[in-house]
């Protein structure tokens, strides 16, 4: 039996033309069935997966470039941020300074005006002492011009001995 079949011309390489046939029209039917249910909805997948990554990859760049110009708007920013620190400092130490010197000048003026107040009140009392001391002066002298005048109609040793007496009495007041 093994006989039969080994002599049996049956090949799978050697295809007869009515197998070829159907198997050109499996072929195809399947291959109309794959395009219409399978191969449709796989590129359409893929299509979508492709238009899914180009929209990430464009929403990263996009991204990157918010990045950039946020990062140079930071950097702007930061650089204003100290440019205006160092103006008010600045501005600061200026009226630091203007503060200092106008106190310096109100206190320069202060002192000026008490020394000048000082200084005249010394005066005036100097003058009324000096008057005072004119005043007594004068009363005394009136005293003693009085007291010799008195004294004037006793006698000359008499006079000289009293007028020298007043004299002591007035430097011990």
């Amino acid at each position: 039996m093994n006989a039969i079949l080994f002599l049996a011309d049956f090949s799978v390489m050697k295809p007869t033309p009515g197998l070829l046939v159907w198997t050109v029209i499996i072929f195809a039917l399947f291959w109309f069935l794959m395009a219409r249910f399978a191969f449709k909805p796989i590129q359409n997948a893929l299509k979508q997966r492709e238009d899914d990554i180009q929209k990430s990859l464009d929403e990263a760049k996009k991204a990157r470039e918010e990045m950039a110009n946020l990062k140079a708007e930071n950097e702007q920013l930061l650089r204003e941020a100290q440019e205006e620190r160092v103006k008010i400092l600045r501005e600061a130490n200026q009226a630091k300074d203007s503060i200092i010197g106008e106190a310096r000048a109100k206190a320069k003026e202060e002192a000026h005006k008490i020394v000048a107040n000082a200084k005249e009140e010394i005066e005036n009392q100097r003058m009324a002492a000096i008057i005072d001391i004119k005043n007594q002066a004068g009363l005394m002298a009136l005293e003693i011009a009085e007291k010799v005048m008195r004294r004037q109609l006793k006698g000359n040793a008499e006079q000289e001995q009293y007028v020298n007496t007043l004299l002591d009495e007035m430097k011990l007041n």
